[in-house]
């Protein structure tokens, strides 16, 4: 029977288990979105992982969405990645980069002077993203044009290549949690007429287009994807996702992608087990709840669901996760608190057995 703590070959890429961290935003980077020694510090530690996936960082300026979030898109911010892949590959760890470009999320505050929100179509989002000079409304994004939208995906090209640049084992395209990939596969926030939008085939098309444009730069085994079907964060409306999302597992499929990673959102269970199907190569699945100790999570390793499991609070709240769930605990509790902003509270104290 397969565990969790068995190895893994991620195409081609030798993980020493399967469990993974899952990528998660924490507002932690140095000026001009550089990422710290305390960055590094706080990778190195969950190491232990059979993958690490980073927080959420920009492929370019205009595709940030909060405070204090870190890039791959200039020479310092590359720097900056390396002390932390080093750090990682020292501790024996394997790291991916997740590109995050966040859209219509987030403001123009947070932007560089001059740049605004971008989007599928000129569609806010309901609600607030912080900023630092404190909550501020979603506001209606700028529609991209065509070529636009080609250059973006170029954006993503670059930020691939600067991610290998930067040490990374590979990059994990962010198609999920309401971020651009993600608002053009929806159609409450993609309402194009052209070949980007309308029906679900051409509503997958950007997606599909990142990862053809990524794989050809940096190849099929440095590049995975994240997705997840029918999540309403971010004011995402998407009615028919068993429309939607076997069609672009069997797209994605033919790229020979290094993983598949789908965050499960609500009851749709049948749908994962559809997207695995359909998918030929690894599967991560970061399941509905992870509970207070994931011991039950294990069980999708056993019985075949995935081939990965990520864990995102309790792995943040205990740094050797793999360690604990071998030994079934004693578990730290997660600091609400801090998950977003400040220093090492909350960040890099968190002890190991």
């Amino acid at each position: 029977m397969t565990t969790a703590f068995d190895p893994i070959d991620l195409s081609g890429l030798a993980l020493s288990n399967r469990v993974a961290l899952a990528p998660m935003t924490r507002s932690r980077a140095g000026a001009g979105g550089v990422p710290t020694a305390l960055t590094a510090e706080y990778y190195a530690q969950r190491a232990s992982a059979g993958l690490v996936i980073t927080e959420g960082v920009q492929p370019s300026p205009v595709g940030q969405g909060y405070p204090d979030t870190p890039g791959l898109h200039s020479a310092e911010q590359i720097a900056g990645w390396r002390e932390v892949t080093d750090a990682v590959h020292a501790a024996g760890g394997r790291i991916f980069a997740q590109l995050m470009h966040t859209g219509r999320i987030g403001h123009p505050v947070l932007l560089p002077d001059g740049l605004v929100n971008v989007g599928p179509s000129p569609v806010a989002a309901r609600g607030q993203v912080y900023t630092h000079e404190g909550p501020k409304d979603f506001v209606t994004p700028r529609e991209l044009t065509g070529d636009e939208v080609r250059a973006t995906i170029g954006e993503f090209v670059t930020a691939a290549r600067n991610a290998v640049d930067a040490g990374f084992d590979g990059v994990e395209l962010h198609g999920a949690n309401g971020y651009l990939i993600h608002q053009f596969l929806a159609p409450g926030s993609n309402r194009r007429t052209d070949e980007w939008g309308g029906s679900p085939q051409n509503r997958i098309r950007f997606a599909v287009e990142v990862a053809k444009a990524v794989v050809a730069e940096i190849g099929a085994a440095r590049t995975g994807i994240r997705l997840s079907p029918g999540n309403p964060f971010n004011d995402i409306d998407e009615p028919d996702p068993e429309g939607t999302y076997p069609a672009l597992v069997r797209e994605l499929d033919t790229l020979g992608l290094a993983y598949l990673h789908v965050m499960e959102v609500g009851p749709i269970r049948d749908l994962v087990t559809t997207l695995r199907k359909n998918f030929s190569g690894p599967f991560v699945l970061n399941p509905e709840t992870e509970g207070p100790t994931g011991h039950d999570a294990l069980a999708l390793i056993e019985d075949g669901t995935a081939d990965i499991l990520s864990f995102g609070a309790l792995f943040l709240a205990n740094p050797d996760l793999p360690a604990r769930l071998r030994t079934r605990g004693p578990y730290n509790t997660p600091d609400q608190s801090t998950y977003y902003g400040g220093g090492a509270k909350g960040y890099t104290d968190y002890p190991a057995l």
